[in-house]
């Protein structure tokens, strides 16, 4: 069977829009092109849809599938910049994000605080997606954006829960959301480079013969504590071979006691104010230092290893300059 000069013009014509319409990326969903075959046994070019739905379990065993949401709100400041390195952009986030980290989505609106998100807010921007945190908030862990979850889903809208205290979680939050924009450009740029990056440092620091002892404590206007190494900078400092003393003291992280850092002696003592006012934060404790005289004899004091930490580093979440955080403690460690 002769095929007539009127089909194969179509098929080429036919051929030919299919792949203008990919080109422009006209298409919501976008496009590729497969062949089938003709009437000749030939091949003919035509349009096929791109998958673009992503389906993930989050970090509260929920099952989750996205379809290139366009709406997002974050209630988190760190994970509102993380949805940005993904290549999203915001509709809404908590105060934290406008507080703490730089957006450069236009024209976020405040969808209420951290510790308290704004259901009705989150509502009223007609959101499809919601990010939120698993972990509990607030300095005494009475909140909860969990409870939000059946009454965002019933408004339509689909919430993904996600915990980051180390590396690790920020690297798994940023594979999700990049899976979800279709951007793995930026996952290589802001994760595996990072990786990269804190691989490297942690090499350095394994090639050192030195085990530094470390103090490590928070410090706002109503008090100090100290940290183990199952916290975000203490888990950092024990990646960089630093031995954390309450780790080998718990009763430390329940009483803060001076006398018994004093007793301890560490090589390092490393402070994270907390709060709006780290001026205020700081002379808490220094407050209470000073009426010590015993302080001034330590090691760290006497040789200049009492160090406060930058708390966008080591208190918020550093995401795509967590290797900076890392450096920053290999400085003070081995420098």
């Amino acid at each position: 069977m002769k095929l007539s000069l009127g089909w194969k013009k179509n098929t080429m014509l036919a051929a030919l829009l299919a792949l203008t319409a990919c080109l422009m990326g006209g298409l919501l969903v976008g496009c590729t092109t497969q062949e089938e075959e003709g009437p000749d046994g030939g091949t003919a070019v035509t349009e096929a849809p791109e998958q673009t739905s992503v389906t993930f379990t989050d970090d509260l065993g929920n099952s989750v599938t996205l379809d290139r949401p366009e709406r997002v709100v974050a209630c988190m400041g760190s994970f509102a910049n993380i949805w940005e390195l993904a290549g999203g952009t915001l509709i809404g986030a908590t105060d934290d994000a406008f507080e703490d980290f730089t957006l450069s989505s236009p024209g976020v609106e405040k969808v209420g605080y951290f510790t308290e998100p704004s259901l009705e807010a989150i509502i009223a921007l007609e959101a499809d997606f919601v990010i939120m945190t698993g972990a509990s908030t607030g300095r005494d862990g009475s909140a909860s954006q969990v409870d939000l979850q059946d009454a965002l889903r019933a408004s339509g809208i689909e919430v993904a829960y996600f915990n980051v205290t180390v590396f690790e979680d920020y690297l798994r939050m940023l594979r999700t959301c990049c899976d979800i924009t279709g951007r793995d450009d930026l996952y290589a740029a802001n994760g595996e480079a990072v990786e990269q990056q804190i691989a490297d440092i942690r090499s350095q620091a394994v090639a050192s013969a030195d085990e530094p002892t470390v103090m490590l404590m928070t410090t706002y206007s109503g008090g100090t504590r100290v940290q183990d190494s199952s916290t975000m900078t203490g888990t950092m400092l024990a990646e960089l071979g630093a031995r954390n003393l309450a780790d080998e003291n718990q009763s430390l992280l329940r009483d803060f006691s001076l006398e018994s850092v004093i007793d301890l002696n560490p090589d390092f003592i490393l402070v994270v104010p907390m709060g709006n006012d780290d001026a205020a934060a700081m002379r808490n404790l220094e407050e209470a230092t000073a009426a010590n005289p015993a302080w001034a004899t330590l090691d760290a004091v006497k040789n200049g290893r009492y160090v406060t930490l930058d708390k966008v580093l080591f208190l918020y979440k550093p995401n795509a300059n967590w290797g900076e955080s890392y450096q920053a403690l290999y400085d003070i460690l081995y420098a």
